[in-house]
């Protein structure tokens, strides 16, 4: 049974930054597409962050430069470093991972106040 867990979220000012995490079980992030999505509210979820088992990333235009996707393969946990947060960078985040099925964690709330 594969399992997604985020943390990390909270209510930070804009400018700030958080770090969430996303652990794994049942599925092995080195070996699998990974990412992180948001959504907020009234909107659809959109990708903000992939990552490939090879550990090429891809961001969003909206976030390049402020955001950064890792991953700790002794940990199997996948992160998202956010930066210089904005306002409209609230949502909740998502983190999902990828082999021959899709699966996502239960999301995390991230807040940025102006």
């Amino acid at each position: 049974q594969v399992q997604l867990v985020e943390s990390g979220g909270g209510l930070v000012q804009a400018g700030g930054s958080l770090r969430l995490s996303c652990a794994a079980s049942g599925i092995t992030f080195s070996l699998s597409a990974s990412g992180w999505y948001r959504q907020a509210p009234g909107k659809q979820r959109e990708l903000v962050a992939t990552m490939t088992s090879g550990g090429s990333t891809d961001y969003a235009d909206s976030v390049k430069g402020r955001f950064t996707i890792s991953r700790d393969n002794a940990k199997n946990t996948l992160y998202l470093q956010m930066n210089s947060l904005k306002p409209e960078d609230t949502a909740v985040y998502y983190c999902n991972a990828q082999n021959i099925w899709s699966f996502w964690g239960q999301g995390t709330q991230v807040t940025v106040s102006s």
